[in-house]
């Protein structure tokens, strides 16, 4: 009992992570907001604009919960492609719908680099079997675009391969869009000064290190090459029936809450919000079109181009 008094038993405090910049777990801040001040308890402070995007973000995931319901009743199919160069901000998007949906039918699809089974096979192949089936909502971290900008650049593929694929991909997309598919095409776009700082970012976090990779540390190294695939890529895929939606992602949070509020406005599913709560901000959501025109007012100064 005298250790008690004394304050001997008290659990000790947790060793220091001086390596680690630590940050609050999403929603947290959000789910303690009216908490009193007691015992056992250290204030906190964060920005309110990081509460805003907190609250919006839940606002969103339940209506993407509401999609979801819809879609299973319906039988609906979706399929969305993420593209964009390293460290633009694809993967946390992705996390984020994900979240809260029935993982019985959601799908994440990440391939991992081609085996020799699958790279004498049509290049297609391997995406197809992950295609949605009804009630499914298909989500590719990178896709069958990989043929488009990471290949070439990198020479994975020949220029014919290229020049192939750049070719029969608008056929396959819309061979999917007319079966019924809700395809949305994703490129995520960063500043070359940003990609600076995440890459850097990863290399002093021991818990980002795993997202390093020999392709992402020449991605700076290729930054123009990239940005001629990229203008490539969006003059021979950009169609009507399966446009590209670009997405500014040097600030993250905003791109996250425009990208899923694009998702939603773009279906129909009972009980939607209002389309002004839906509403995408045009600096952070643009059309594929926009950025054509974007990138051939810019294309001979790099230094004036989005990633």
């Amino acid at each position: 009992m005298a250790n008690k008094k004394n304050g001997k038993n008290k659990a000790k405090e947790p060793k220091r992570l001086s390596c680690l910049k630590l940050k609050l777990l999403e929603g947290t801040a959000l789910k303690n907001k009216e908490k009193q001040k007691k015992k056992g308890r250290t204030a906190i402070f964060v920005k309110n604009w990081h509460l805003e995007y907190e609250y919006e973000l839940k606002c969103l995931q339940i209506e993407l919960m509401k999609l979801q319901k819809h879609m299973l009743s319906t039988g609906s199919r979706m399929l969305m492609i993420f593209e964009g160069r390293d460290a633009a901000g694809k993967g946390g998007t992705i996390k984020r719908i994900t979240a809260n949906l029935n993982p019985r039918n959601t799908r994440v699809v990440a391939l991992n680099k081609p085996n020799e089974t699958e790279t004498s096979q049509w290049y297609f192949q391997r995406y197809t079997p992950h295609l949605p089936s009804a009630g499914e909502m298909v989500l590719f971290d990178r896709s069958w675009y990989n043929r488009a900008m990471v290949e070439p650049v990198m020479g994975f593929c020949s220029d014919e391969q290229n020049k192939r694929f750049l070719k029969d991909v608008p056929m396959l997309e819309e061979m999917l869009v007319k079966d019924g598919i809700h395809l949305f095409k994703f490129y995520f776009s960063v500043s070359k000064d940003v990609q600076k700082e995440r890459f850097d970012s990863r290399k002093e976090d021991p818990l980002k290190q795993y997202k390093l990779s020999p392709v992402d540390n020449l991605a700076q190294k290729y930054w123009n090459e990239y940005s001629v695939r990229k203008f490539q890529m969006l003059s021979e895929t950009n169609r009507t029936m399966s446009p590209w939606t670009i997405v500014r992602s040097d600030v993250k949070k905003t791109a996250r809450i425009n990208c899923i509020k694009h998702i939603l406005s773009n279906m129909d599913y009972e009980d939607k919000r209002s389309a002004k709560d839906l509403l995408c901000d045009p600096e952070i959501i643009v059309s594929g079109i926009d950025e054509l025109q974007h990138m051939q007012k810019n294309i001979m100064n790099p230094k004036k181009l989005h990633g």
